[in-house]
């Protein structure tokens, strides 16, 4: 009965969860329950709440308009943490190609809004002087699962 009791407590809490799938190409997306802007918002909110620095919000949406063109709702936002940053940018100078870190927050075709951001690992493990299994790139793979998930259910 114990065994049953864990095994469905267990299968609650990952229904609780987003869903969340990463594609060969390292791109990470989670489902979100709200629209684009609540969504956004939910991160902002959850980025600041955890002492990262927030650079910048781009709204593609809007940005298309401007240009007399359409296009769904998209948003963009871009923060960090020098403290996880820093370490990688010295290993490897060529990271700040991939700093500070983004998350797109999107609506696909059917309607679906997605949190969508590049897997630390598979966007700096291909620089020379990233080790696998950098502290750093766990750190930053961690954040952004729970930033994202926070997010996520707003």
């Amino acid at each position: 009965m114990t065994r049953f009791l864990c095994t469905l407590a267990l299968g609650v809490a990952l229904l609780a969860q987003p869903a969340q799938a990463q594609d060969d190409d390292g791109i990470v997306r989670v489902e979100a329950a709200g629209d684009v802007t609540t969504t956004m918002d939910g991160l902002e909110g959850a980025v600041r709440g955890a002492g990262a620095t927030v650079f910048d919000r781009v709204d593609h949406a809007a940005g298309a308009e401007a240009a007399g063109m359409a296009l769904p709702p998209a948003q963009l936002l871009v923060f960090g943490n020098p403290k996880l940053g820093t370490p990688a940018m010295q290993d490897a100078p060529l990271a700040g190609l991939f700093l500070p870190m983004r998350v797109l927050v999107y609506r696909d075709g059917d309607g679906q809004v997605w949190l969508a951001y590049q897997d630390p690992a598979a966007m700096l493990g291909a620089l020379d002087g990233i080790a696998p299994g950098a502290g750093y790139v766990d750190k930053m793979t961690g954040a952004l699962r729970k930033l994202t998930a926070k997010a996520a259910g707003t």
